[in-house]
């Protein structure tokens, strides 16, 4: 395992000095205006001079400003897709981190309806952080198989309905660290499988039920020095979860995992308002054995991020290791728009074995539309490509991390 990560920070850390280098080079930081897609409406209907009294730090936001646009689009997932997505950004004073409030609704060509809510508040002081993550699905999405040396010839269509609802509480320690408590609750039901003709899938050995539900309790340490979390340009971010399921309280099976999530944002070159971001995303089952469905796997972390290049839930096992670094530029100097490059790299160990197997690739690059700059809000849109023939169009509001 640990020979495997080594290499893949290594290969990260080679092609994005190679390849990206020189654009940090490009576009310096600049003493022009910001401006966003508000205010280029603003300019075509309202004849109204803007973004003179903006610059380039992040607004007070005590009122709450709005990001959000109707689309339709396609993804390797859904196929055509038309959403409704959006977020909120404020303060509950001058001295409070950034609160944030993201959904969408969007209904799918594959007949597909997901319904997300997730929601980071910061009290007065900072003194309390409440992060929720609750959603529902009515989904069909293939599986592939468990571990990471998956082949897509054994594409698996599955349907299910899903519940998740996510609540922790953080007490503030010092100004950048925090710990507290919260429940979890996962629920598919409604389960069903095609399988694979003339073949015995993974998902049918590893045990196929028609309903699972895993609910708990978990433990929760946050340290974070990053200046938005929307869209952080310098800072640290280090979230530790454990999470554990009980049979007293209704889940299917006890079972308990660990996730570790590491990220840092540096300026590069340190004059100007480029960003290189590093993302360390690793979640374990430490012990039990959870549902097929709650197993770690691509694109199930809370922004349903990891993994660009590749369908959801196209890798899964008993441990996921994933690293990625992308580098971010201003294509215009009022930051309107800007673009990345991005490369990543995950592997899983299938079950019941704990060997890390194969590590598997995904890189692209994309646009950013500023979609409000008073919480450095932007419209992302990116197209990403990995092994054996995967790509697609990823799109998002806020950050891929």
């Amino acid at each position: 395992m640990e020979r495997k990560y080594t290499r893949l920070r290594l290969l990260m850390t080679v092609i994005l000095y190679a390849g990206v280098l020189p654009l940090g080079q490009v576009y310096g930081q600049t003493a022009v205006p910001l401006r966003d897609i508000s205010d280029v409406l603003h300019s075509i209907f309202a004849k109204k001079k803007v973004g003179n009294s903006k610059t380039d730090t992040i607004a007070p936001i005590l009122r709450p400003a709005f990001s959000g646009l109707p689309a339709v689009g396609y993804t390797l997932t859904t196929k055509f897709a038309v959403t409704l997505t959006g977020n909120v950004a404020f303060r509950l004073d001058t001295g409070a981190r950034i609160s944030t409030v993201t959904s969408s609704v969007s209904y799918t060509e594959r007949k597909q309806f997901t319904f997300p809510f997730e929601s980071n508040i910061w009290t007065r002081n900072n003194n309390y952080d409440f992060v929720g993550d609750m959603r529902f699905m009515n989904y069909h999405l293939s599986t592939f198989g468990l571990g990471s040396n998956s082949s897509m010839d054994d594409k698996d269509p599955m349907k299910y309905n899903y519940v998740r609802f996510y609540e922790v509480v953080l007490r503030k320690i010092t100004p950048a660290f925090f710990a507290g408590a919260g429940y979890i609750l996962d629920w598919h039901y409604n389960i069903s499988d095609q399988g694979i003709a003339g073949h015995v899938t993974d998902y049918a050995q590893y045990g196929a039920e028609s309903s699972t539900l895993s609910t708990g309790f978990t433990l929760n340490t946050l340290y974070d020095t990053r200046d938005n979390s929307i869209s952080a340009q310098k800072g640290i971010y280090a979230s530790a979860t454990y999470r554990n399921n009980l049979n007293s309280l209704g889940s299917t099976r006890s079972w308990q995992s660990m996730i570790l999530d590491v990220r840092k944002y540096v300026h590069f070159p340190v004059d100007t308002r480029n960003t290189w971001a590093f993302w360390s995303y690793d979640w374990l089952v430490v012990g039990g054995k959870p549902p097929y469905l709650s197993l770690p796997s691509t694109g199930w972390d809370t922004y349903t991020n990891t993994g660009r290049g590749y369908i959801q839930g196209r890798f899964r096992g008993k441990e996921m290791v994933y690293l990625e670094s992308e580098y971010r530029f201003p294509l215009t100097t009022d930051g309107l728009f800007g673009a990345v490059v991005f490369l990543n790299g995950e592997t899983f160990s299938g079950y019941p074995g704990n060997r890390l197997e194969s590590v598997q690739p995904g890189m692209g690059g994309g646009l950013r539309i500023k979609l409000n700059s008073a919480s450095r809000t932007n419209l992302d849109i990116d197209y990403g490509f990995g092994t054996q023939g995967s790509k697609g169009l990823f799109v998002n509001i806020g950050e891929a991390f």
